[in-house]
């Protein structure tokens, strides 16, 4: 994320507050911490900007700074089920928003070009960056279920009652692992992120808390990693180790990286969990590797697939007779078509591609930023 301009601002915002602070206790550690932090800056900012007020402390957020973010929340959530990234007055008016309330939040949502419509002109909003939309969206869902008890998440949204929160985040993960393009793997980690007894303080009276929550995190821990186990796709696999690290749950992670640390990793058979989690500590680390080959990790076919994120962190990719399906041309194929990647060298040598993954291939390759210099 930090090859996204506006995530840079965010976090420029908020280390710059809180390394400014003398007692600022701990730096954010997850991106939920980060965007709270975040929420919480820019409601001081436009306190102190429309109502002269002094920063204040989160505990004692006027009930109006509740209200209006709620509404933002509310507009958030229903566009992005809707898959809309902009909207109109209209929009903003169904979720009980003044376009002076949109306004004075300019750090969040913004109004960001007129459209001519004839003699007519709309104006048009959307949120600073989707990131944005993605965690009001969850902190309105959370609020909804958790503390107005309406199950937002469910078809039929008229359902009342006492939700439990563990129903919730294993309702929230199944949706997320069924999206093909990850569209709600951000909302997940912050709906996950926003459930922890830090962050609820750190919000005030937006999250009010109600009971002790262990118990249903802990029964969510264990559904992610037996998700984990069980999913395929190796995409949506590493998106629920991130969901793990919101929820400050890094076991299996600390296990393979202790492994690597002592060289004991070629050693023993990888389970596909295990690989999931190999590919999640070299995706997230700072080291880009000069040549990745799945083959080196004995581990089965299933594994050897969900190791192929990797390649995104390298500069080869050593991917001769690794049995390659459709979903692997799927997975390189994003790769080649990533800003961010690193890799240079392709070898594919030795693998049955077939007539699909052959195109999704070229469509990788014909990306005008593809920068692979040398495919075998």
């Amino acid at each position: 994320m930090c090859h996204i301009p506006v995530f840079c601002w965010i976090s420029a915002a908020v280390l710059e507050t809180m390394l400014g602070e003398t007692e600022s206790g701990d730096l954010p550690k997850t991106l939920t911490e980060m965007y709270t932090r975040f929420l919480l800056i820019q409601t001081n900012v436009k306190n102190q900007k429309y109502h002269g007020a002094d920063e204040i402390d989160p505990k004692k957020r006027s009930a109006s700074d509740t209200e209006i973010i709620l509404k933002l929340g509310q507009l958030a959530f229903l566009q992005l089920e809707k898959g809309n990234l902009i909207f109109y007055e209209g929009d903003l008016r169904e979720s009980g928003i003044g376009v002076s309330e949109a306004s004075v939040y300019s750090g969040v949502c913004t109004e960001i070009f007129k459209e001519e419509c004839g003699l007519y002109q709309e104006k048009v909003y959307c949120f600073v960056h989707l990131s944005i939309q993605e965690y009001l969206a969850a902190l309105f869902v959370f609020h909804s279920c958790v503390n107005g008890k309406r199950y937002v998440l469910r078809a039929e949204k008229s359902h009342f009652g006492r939700v439990q929160l563990s129903e919730l985040h294993r309702t929230a993960v199944d949706q997320a692992l069924k999206s093909k393009n990850g569209h709600l793997d951000l909302f997940l980690r912050f709906l996950l992120g926003l459930s922890l007894e830090s962050i609820q303080k750190l919000l005030g009276g937006i999250l009010t808390q109600t009971e002790s929550r262990s118990q249903s995190i802990n029964k969510t821990i264990q559904y992610i990693k037996e998700r984990i186990r069980k999913e395929s796709s190796a995409e949506r696999t590493i998106n629920l180790f991130h969901c793990l690290s919101e929820l400050k749950n890094n076991a299996l992670v600390e296990e393979i990286q202790n492994s690597l640390k002592s060289g004991k990793l070629s050693d023993k058979k990888l389970e596909p969990d295990q690989c999931s989690a190999l590919a999640f500590v070299l995706l997230t680390s700072e080291e880009v590797l000069d040549e990745f080959d799945p083959k080196t990790y004995n581990t089965s076919a299933a594994g050897h697939q969900r190791l192929l994120p990797v390649i995104r962190n390298c500069r080869k990719a050593t991917l001769n007779n690794c049995n390659l399906t459709e979903e692997s041309c799927d997975i390189v194929a994003s790769v080649l078509q990533s800003s961010n990647s690193t890799l240079r060298d392709l070898d594919l040598s030795c693998n049955n591609l077939g007539d699909s993954g052959v195109e999704l291939l070229c469509a990788g390759l014909m990306s005008p930023i593809c920068k692979l210099q040398r495919l075998g």
